[in-house]
């Protein structure tokens, strides 16, 4: 008995590790963004600083560029969350609901992926063939 609460317990608290990063609130900082076509190559880069602040149940995103500062907020919809090495190596994929600032709403999938340390965020709007890739500089957890 005492073997099998030992195990429950092992696994309970490797579940809860795996997944410290879901459900929390947390921003992502970035200064560049690529523009990829439908089969994933590069069709334009920009230097701009992004912050994407991604909430429980809310998305914000803010990108400054030389010209102008572009604001866009939405919904979170869905998400799907597996980081076995919280911050540094898993995916989400979230699907939310985004003002894109012109009042219009667009449907979008953002999958942010873990990778040898390294955070990679794309995202894709229905029915757009331009999607956008940007790497984390800085990753912040807010609560």
């Amino acid at each position: 008995m005492k073997t099998l609460a030992l195990t429950l317990s092992l696994l309970l608290a490797g579940a809860t590790f795996s997944f410290g990063q879901c459900g929390h609130k947390f921003t992502i900082t970035t200064s560049k963004t690529d523009h990829l076509d439908a089969n994933g190559g590069v069709t334009r880069s920009d230097d701009e600083k992004a912050t994407v602040v991604v909430g429980t149940k809310d998305i914000t995103i803010d990108v400054i560029n030389a010209n102008d500062e572009h604001k866009m907020a939405g919904t979170i919809k869905s998400d799907d969350c597996n980081w076995p090495v919280a911050y540094k190596e898993g995916k989400t994929v979230i699907k939310a609901v985004i003002d894109n600032g012109n009042g219009e709403d667009k449907n979008v999938t953002i999958t942010i992926i873990g990778k040898g340390g390294k955070v990679t965020l794309l995202f894709e709007v229905e029915g757009d063939d331009d999607r956008i890739r940007v790497t984390a500089d800085k990753f912040e957890v807010s609560d």
